[in-house]
């Protein structure tokens, strides 16, 4: 499977002519390589080459992780305190990338290794190979649907084992605890991001992290989170009343509920994501809150929360089969609250599969 992609890679960095394209850790360097580092002062950079073996730059510690790599690496180490540098001038002259052409992640390479790549490889021209990559991560395989499965299934789970617990006189913070451990008990490798836990007036507030807030009767109940398994990530958002729903907030949630089932049915192969995003919209918008639907209606899943493709006014970018991504509406008044409805969608060849399967319909709970 990394040789496909490497190969993949390389035919695409010739059409795009690039010579070399640069790695950094994260969910690009897993992909291609299957190695995780964590991104620390420590610079760490991945070069992999259209032709000959790939080298990389990495803490002298570090280097026995190569051994587990199917990958037949040339390493340039340095120990701490020493100046990396040296390491990049011979990994630059170990691939001739003087005066070449390297490819670089743009919104992931730093300041510090920027100045070090070009330093180490004088006339080289270094430019953005984001899109190349993206053509490669944004269908998925097979396995990797599989693992993003897995923890769809896992965060579905714990979602219920939460709401058992959950009642009026209990804080956010105190809910968001609860959830983390029945995450962590059904199997989490870890979290996707920080869970949204937000009631009342804070569910207006689409990225409010989890506060201090009692839970009241009569609020509204929005819960956003998603876990990683295998290095693959879910993301589901579902919306509840705590005690009973207020008359206007039983009408909102209705109108997202049809926004949602609206933009999922628009997802389909050909389909483009501002198509999915207008389906969803229209519905809020005949229903009188199109000011209070803030955001685009979905966004790319796998490797990482937010990843192409998006699904945006201005994308006219057709759905292909092996897509993933979210369909997730939302209307939110200032003052009263919000709703979201939150699906992980799957383009197959003749449709789209909602992985995400959790009940849809208007719920009090507590």
């Amino acid at each position: 499977m990394i040789e496909q992609r490497l190969a993949r890679l390389a035919e695409l960095a010739q059409t795009a002519r690039f010579d070399c394209i640069g790695i950094m850790p994260g969910p690009n360097m897993f992909y291609f390589t299957g190695l995780n580092f964590h991104l620390s002062e420590r610079p760490t950079l991945a070069l992999l080459p259209r032709r000959g073996r790939p080298a990389l730059v990495l803490p002298a510690f570090e280097a026995s992780k190569t051994q587990r790599s199917a990958m037949e690496w040339q390493t340039f180490t340095y120990v701490d305190g020493q100046p990396p540098a040296e390491a990049f001038l011979a990994a630059s002259e170990a691939l001739g990338l003087k005066g070449r052409s390297v490819g670089v992640e743009a919104y992931r390479l730093r300041l510090l290794e920027l100045r070090l790549l070009a330093e180490a490889a004088p006339g080289a021209r270094i430019d953005p190979a984001d899109e190349i990559i993206a053509q490669l991560r944004v269908v998925k395989d097979a396995n990797e649907i599989a693992a993003m499965k897995r923890a769809i299934a896992i965060t579905q789970q714990a979602l219920d084992d939460t709401l058992d617990v959950i009642r009026a006189g209990l804080t956010e913070r105190q809910v968001a605890n609860e959830l983390l451990v029945a995450l962590m008990r059904r199997g989490a490798e870890g979290l996707a991001f920080e869970p949204l836990i937000q009631s009342g007036p804070n569910a207006a507030l689409p990225h409010l992290t989890s506060t201090e807030r009692v839970i009241q009767a009569g609020d509204v109940l929005l819960l956003d989170f998603g876990v990683m398994v295998d290095g693959y990530l879910s993301d589901i958002t579902r919306t509840f009343f705590v005690g009973h729903a207020p008359d206007e907030l039983k009408q909102i949630y209705d109108a997202v509920q049809r926004a949602n089932a609206a933009g999922r049915a628009a997802a389909r192969p050909g389909a483009t994501g501002q198509e999915v995003d207008r389906a969803a919209r229209r519905v809020i918008e005949a229903a009188g809150y199109g000011q209070y639907f803030t955001h685009r209606t979905g966004h790319g899943l796998g490797l990482e929360g937010h990843e192409p493709p998006y699904m945006v006014e201005g994308n006219d970018v057709p759905l292909v089969p092996g897509n993933t991504f979210t369909v997730e509406p939302g209307i939110y008044v200032p003052g009263l609250g919000g709703v979201r409805i939150e699906d992980d969608m799957l383009i197959t060849a003749d449709g789209a599969e909602s992985l995400t399967t959790y009940d849809r319909e208007l719920t009090v709970i507590g």
